[in-house]
């Protein structure tokens, strides 16, 4: 099997990155939106980090992807004894995906062959637990957006069709990619992704050299590659697993969370979603970072990230919502 481009091989597009530790270190974030160029290593980025995570325990022989000890599984675990693990997964969804092959339909090889009714899962059982990724997400047709945000609320797949009734776990982070100018995301859809990420084509000369090469010596000897890149791997890993057993230890104080609703009120953001993802965003960055209180400068490092897509458009305002959010931070924490 090919060795996966490595994470940390990745040159440049440190925002995307630190988003995408960010949603490893605490999936109840929501997701990562990225928008801009195409050709700047999104999809890459995130199919390398699915496969840095270590493998996860699995029901065996459950075609969900269930935890053992789960409490809505398909396959329940006293019929499956034993142990097993999977590698955490990655599902590309492609954009003509249909209906059937997205939340599962009734397999019609035993239903035809055996005359049985059985249930063949969709891309939503094959991620759960790891990473959808959806290229060009704002050109996803309408209904399929819909299936997203029902699932996206409840983390769970409800099918109920030709006769037959079942409900698995889907709960995974969901990784959307596209050009803004190639249309626009639903609101519904946008909001429920925790955070946004903003890449262009990097303009150093340096770095765009350096991408060549590594690009270069991936792929004429990918295992090789690999393996020069070990060491920081592990170390990558070791502040991902680090950083999930703080998390619940990570305190955050009352005055950040007074910043953080006067920053979200200062610049507009809709609803309170954005609050509670700036929070939640905050702690996982200090628990990657080791530290166990939130202070103001973490705040202000996912502050971009948690809320440049909850603004509303202000037609007398042409700056952009970066812009607008680092504004009313040189404001609000000059003071």
């Amino acid at each position: 099997m090919r060795a996966s481009f490595p994470f940390s091989a990745i040159v440049g597009q440190d925002e995307m990155k630190l988003a995408l530790l960010i949603a490893a270190i605490d999936a109840r974030i929501g997701g990562v939106m990225v928008f801009g160029d195409r050709g700047t290593g999104k999809s890459t980025a995130v199919r390398a980090l699915a496969a840095l995570l270590p493998p996860m325990p699995v029901v065996p022989g459950c075609r969900y992807g269930c935890a053992p000890g789960q409490a809505v599984c398909p396959t329940p675990e006293t019929h499956r004894p034993g142990k097993a693990s999977a590698p955490v997964p990655f599902v590309d969804l492609p954009l003509g995906a249909t209906e059937d092959r997205v939340v599962g339909a009734l397999d019609l090889e035993k239903a035809l062959g055996h005359g049985e009714k059985a249930f063949e899962p969709g891309l939503l059982a094959r991620a759960n637990r790891g990473y959808l990724y959806i290229d060009e997400i704002n050109l996803l047709e309408d209904h399929i957006v819909d299936l997203l945000l029902d699932v996206a609320a409840s983390g769970e797949n409800v099918v109920e069709r030709e006769g037959l009734s079942v409900r698995h776990a889907a709960r995974f982070v969901l990784v959307g990619s596209g050009n803004p100018e190639e249309g626009e995301l639903r609101p519904q859809l946008l909001d429920r992704f925790g955070l946004s990420v903003e890449v262009r084509t990097p303009q150093d000369l340096k770095q765009r050299v350096e991408i060549l090469k590594r690009c270069d010596a991936y792929e004429r000897t990918p295992d090789s590659f690999a393996k020069e890149w070990v060491k920081a791997e592990r170390k990558t890993l070791k502040r991902i697993a680090k950083g999930k057993e703080l998390l619940a230890e990570v305190v955050v104080p009352d005055a950040v969370l007074t910043r953080a609703s006067e920053l979200c009120i200062a610049v507009g953001a809709d609803g309170l979603r954005g609050e509670l993802t700036l929070m939640r965003s905050a702690r996982a960055l200090a628990a990657l970072e080791g530290d166990v209180q939130v202070t103001e400068t973490h705040l202000k490092r996912v502050a971009p990230l948690a809320l440049r897509h909850r603004l509303r458009r202000n037609v007398l305002d042409e700056t952009g919502s970066t812009a607008r959010i680092e504004r009313a931070m040189e404001t609000m924490f000059a003071a």
